[in-house]
């Protein structure tokens, strides 16, 4: 016997369509109630596996908003899925705080040659041994075609079939957790893809008195906006609570235009609060915001929306001017070992000072004293930053091995909980390209030469930007794991687990105060000192061997890219690094106040 219902409150009758694999296509008048513009049916003879959809004052066959099973796609019939029938095997997984932890995001699709959750799962070793604890997912919301970001999502309840749909997730999040690892996952609730959203059919769920870059703004604030929230609330608790996602990753919730008297985030995080308790696990969200605010991450008992973590943009842009000396569109403010500095003790460069790319005052600044590192996620690549470049070259196109070391050694040992992009570890020379799989024609061509057009006002020839739309693109996309076990790859990996391992082992790696991220430097020089409690991260940038002092005692190299050395004076206690070097170094207690 299964019951649906579904919200329509613009439709004079709402009929069920029903096709089982042993009957023809039937109709069945749906009743009100639950509430207004609300219709339900039960219907005994309905069961997993059988479809069904919803018709509108007798329009033609809809998928339910809230199917969790689209086999045929986001403009198919849904089709029924009893959450009941998977055998999990994590009931003694108690879940895993964000905190302290080493997140790494990758993509299904191109993770491995398959593309699939269960191709995923093979690789799931690969990553405990590197030392990660979260997994975060890129979306896997169902989209027209097989191949895509996920951004474009617009069956926001539904997984994507060709990555093996909800048995699929499952199958992955299980495997994971019995490896100890966390997963999270990327949702969209900022707007859906272009094409096969048929959610303006069923009712208000967007308006026009706001826009966004992608259209009309998710209407969280006009008429109909409870039913709107509670549809994207009620997805974002589904991921948690039926597929035992650990937390969710908000995507660029600057784009939610809400003027209510509390916030849908706000209403969201309580919510997942909510939730964490009644399943005694710690759940979380990590927003993507581009506003510099810290109301974002303030707890909301403290005034704030109380999201527990978010992308620090800023940090990222410090770090990859600083290494590669680009300067170019939201670089222009980043480069200097100063703005790295400002990053790691405040979180962002903008805290209410000018911003030449915005040509305005951004951001609001923060309380370091008050304000966890842990709730800042610091990176040096991400799918943006990558994927939204020209051709998706990596930062390993632009930077040595020495500098990748460098930049590694930077990020593990911040304050922040660091983020890696997939592939990062080990320096993969694969790119990382925009692509698509639009099946309308028009779509795709727009999309195809809307790509070319926006680089083209940069100076790229149209050739030489990927084509969305090409198989190519996609294969090019994908990660090659044989380069593990090459040189210069296998050597980053090393030096990867290496870091994650420290992290791990030394507390004062992880501490999540951000006044005590103290950067030191020599800019001319082309040095810089992270000092991380007793430990301190020494970079040398230049061409030539330098020697920098560490401190006044004993001291030891916990790890170095290169082979460094020690010298302990009458003094100082020095440090010698190669060219283009990096150690971390232990020093005494009374070195290090």
């Amino acid at each position: 016997m299964t019951r649906l219902a579904v919200w329509a409150p613009d439709a004079s009758a709402v009929e069920l369509v029903t096709r089982t694999p042993t009957t023809a296509a039937a109709r069945r008048a749906m009743h009100q109630g639950d509430g207004p513009g609300w219709w339900h049916l039960t219907v005994p003879s309905l069961a997993h596996g059988d479809d069904y959809a919803f018709s509108l004052d007798g329009g033609p066959p809809l998928p339910d908003p809230r199917a969790v099973w689209q086999p045929g796609g986001p403009e198919e019939p849904s089709r029924v899925y009893d959450h009941g029938r998977f055998a999990w095997t994590d009931t003694s997984w108690r879940g895993r705080a964000l905190p302290g932890g080493v997140v790494y995001e990758l993509h299904v699709g191109t993770f491995t040659d398959a593309g699939t959750f269960d191709a995923a799962i093979e690789r799931l070793d690969h990553l405990v041994r590197l030392g990660v604890t979260h997994v975060e997912l890129m979306p896997v919301a169902a989209f027209p075609g097989r191949h895509g970001w996920g951004y474009d999502g617009v069956c926001l309840w539904a997984v994507h079939e060709p990555y093996g749909g909800p048995d699929g997730l499952k199958r992955f999040v299980d495997a994971a957790h019995a490896r100890g690892l966390a997963v999270v996952l990327d949702v969209v609730h900022n707007h859906l893809g272009p094409s096969g959203n048929q959610l303006p059919r069923y009712g208000p769920y967007f308006t026009d008195r706001y826009h966004t870059p992608w259209g009309s703004a998710v209407n969280l604030d006009g008429p109909g906006s409870d039913e709107v929230r509670a549809f994207l609330r009620g997805s974002a608790l589904a991921w948690l609570r039926d597929f035992h996602i650990d937390g969710l990753r908000l995507d660029a919730v600057h784009e939610l235009a809400d003027r209510r008297a509390v916030p849908f985030l706000e209403e969201l995080s309580d919510a997942v609060d909510r939730l964490g308790t009644a399943l005694g696990k710690p759940l979380f969200l990590i927003a993507e915001s581009d506003l510099n605010d810290p109301r974002v991450v303030t707890p909301r008992e403290s005034g704030g929306l109380g999201i527990h973590a978010q992308w620090s943009d800023d940090f990222h842009h410090a770090l990859h001017a600083l290494l590669t000396g680009e300067r170019q569109g939201y670089y222009t403010d980043f480069g200097s070992m100063a703005t790295l500095a400002k990053t790691y003790r405040a979180a962002w460069l903008h805290d209410g000072t000018w911003s030449t790319f915005r040509g305005r005052h951004h951001g609001r600044p923060l309380d370091p004293s008050r304000t966890p590192g842990h709730r800042f996620l610091g990176y040096l690549q991400n799918h943006d930053q990558v994927g939204n470049r020209a051709t998706g070259d990596r930062i390993s196109a632009l930077l040595s091995p020495d500098l990748l070391a460098a930049a590694a050694a930077l990020v593990l040992t911040a304050p922040f909980t660091p983020m890696l992009f997939m592939g990062e570890e080990w320096g993969a020379s694969t790119p990382w390209q925009y692509f698509t799989d639009h099946p309308d024609p028009a779509l795709a061509e727009a999309v195809r030469r809307g790509r070319r057009a926006e680089f083209a006002a940069h100076g790229w020839r149209a050739a030489d930007i990927p084509d969305p739309q090409s198989p190519d693109t996609v294969r090019a996309s994908r990660l090659d794991w044989s380069e593990t076990y090459r040189e210069p790859h296998a050597a980053l990996l090393a030096w990867y687990r290496t870091l994650i391992r420290l992290r791990r082992d030394h507390p004062e790696v992880s501490d999540p105060d951000l006044p005590s991220a103290l950067l030191t430097y020599d800019e001319p020089a082309g040095r810089l000192t992270l000092h991380r409690g007793r430990l301190r991260v020494v970079v040398n940038l230049a061409e030539e061997p330098a020697s920098l002092p560490v401190g006044t005692g004993p001291a030891e190299v916990l790890a170095s890219w290169t082979p460094a050395r020690i010298d302990h004076g009458l003094a100082a206690t020095t440090l010698t690094l190669a060219p283009r070097s990096t150690a971390v170094v232990r020093v005494s207690p009374a070195a290090s106040r």
